[in-house]
């Protein structure tokens, strides 16, 4: 069994979440899902998410692509998380290029990046609707 995994906030869930889960999951056999936790985001990426932590899971746990989902607690437990979980396959999308090529370094996983969906972002999504909470646009 191939496993593949990938880390994310997955807050505010739309298409381009779903795009990337489809095609990690098209990698192998199992897709983990390392969800970061409110206090992670908080902490260590100044974001406040709009669905806690266990709505977020919830909604991820729903998708057909995923397979599990686990919390993410710190920047530091990719390795050891790819060693526990005897992943293949280290997927992000390429906004991160480059940034995580450590993680095949320091194991036997390979690591992909994606590209995201380019039309579709949680901040251009918070972004458009504050514009129209302001504007009074439809």
């Amino acid at each position: 069994m191939k496993r593949v995994i990938t880390y994310g906030t997955f807050d505010m869930l739309h298409y381009g979440h779903i795009n990337l889960l489809k095609r990690a999951k098209a990698l192998g056999d199992y897709l983990i899902v390392v969800l970061s936790t409110d206090e992670f985001n908080w902490s260590e990426k100044q974001k406040k998410t709009y669905f806690s932590y266990e709505k977020r899971k919830q909604l991820l746990e729903a998708i057909r692509y995923v397979d599990l989902v686990v919390p993410e607690n710190s920047w530091k437990q990719k390795v050891s998380d790819v060693k526990l979980y005897q992943v293949d396959t280290f997927v992000m999308g390429d906004d991160w290029s480059g940034q995580f090529d450590f993680v095949q370094d320091e194991t036997a996983a390979e690591v992909v990046y994606l590209p995201r969906t380019p039309e579709i972002s949680t901040t251009q999504i918070k972004k458009d609707l504050n514009e129209k909470s302001f504007t009074g646009k439809q």
